[in-house]
C-alpha cells in the first residue's frame, strides 16, 4: 500500500514526461525507455535490453524454453503475451478493430499493419528503387529482385523461388494436385490465373462468379 501511493504521491516522478512510479527501482527501469540505456546483454548474441526481465525471456530463443502453454489445444510459448494472443484463436476475440471499415484483429500489429490500406502510408523504402512499401515483409521479398537471393527450394527437382507461394504452387506440378475447378465444365488447373485465362477462352470472359449469378 505504501508503495502504490508513493504514485499518488509523486514520489518517483518521471522528469521527462511525469509519469510516477511506486518505488525507486521502477522509476530506474522507466527511465531508459527516454535514454536508450539497455545494460542487460544476452551473452549467445550479444542483443541488448532495458531490463532483466526482458533479457530472461529473450533467452528462452536460445534455449527453446516454452513455459506458457495453451490448456486448449497445448501449443507452447515462449512469452506469456504470445500465449494470451494465442488464446483468442479458441475464443474469436478480436480486440482491435479498425476505426475506418470496422475490421477487427486479434494483434494490434496486425490492426497497424492494416491501416496503411486507408492511409495509403508506405514507410519501408528500398534503397536500391526507391519503391516503396506498406509492410516490411514486403520490401524484404522485393529486395530479392536486385539480390537474387531464391531461399525457398523445392524438395523434389531443387528449383529455387523467391516466394513461398511461388514454391508452393511448383509443388503442385510433382503432386499433381489442381485445387482451381473451372464450374463451367469441371477442369481444374494449378493456377487461379491459368482458371481465369481457361474461362476467357473457352466460356467467353464468365467466371464462376458471374454463373452463380
Amino acid at each position: 500500500m505504501n508503495q502504490h501511493m508513493n504514485i499518488h504521491r509523486g514520489k518517483y516522478r518521471c522528469i521527462d514526461c511525469g509519469k510516477c512510479y511506486p518505488t525507486g527501482q521502477h522509476l530506474e527501469r522507466h527511465i531508459r525507455t527516454h535514454s536508450g540505456e539497455k545494460p542487460f546483454e544476452c551473452f549467445v548474441c550479444c542483443k541488448r535490453f532495458t531490463t532483466s526481465e526482458l533479457l530472461v525471456t529473450h533467452g528462452r530463443i536460445h534455449t527453446g524454453e516454452k513455459p506458457y502453454k495453451c490448456l486448449v489445444c497445448g501449443k507452447a510459448f515462449s512469452r506469456r503475451g504470445n500465449l494470451g494472443t494465442h488464446k483468442r484463436i479458441h475464443t474469436g476475440d478480436k480486440p482491435y478493430k479498425c476505426f475506418v471499415c470496422n475490421k477487427a484483429f486479434r494483434e494490434a500489429r496486425k490492426l497497424k499493419l492494416h491501416t496503411t490500406v486507408h492511409t495509403g502510408e508506405k514507410p519501408h523504402s528500398c534503397l536500391m528503387c526507391h519503391r516503396g512499401f506498406s509492410q516490411a515483409s514486403d520490401l524484404r521479398v522485393h529486395m530479392r529482385i536486385h539480390t537474387g537471393e531464391k531461399p525457398y527450394k523445392c524438395e523434389v527437382c531443387e528449383k529455387m523461388f523467391k516466394q513461398a507461394g511461388d514454391l508452393k504452387t511448383h509443388t503442385r506440378l510433382h503432386t499433381g494436385e489442381k485445387p482451381y475447378h473451372c464450374s463451367w465444365c469441371n477442369q481444374s488447373f494449378i493456377r487461379s490465373n491459368t482458371l481465369l485465362k481457361h474461362q476467357r477462352r473457352a466460356h467467353g470472359n464468365t467466371t464462376s462468379e458471374s454463373k452463380q449469378n
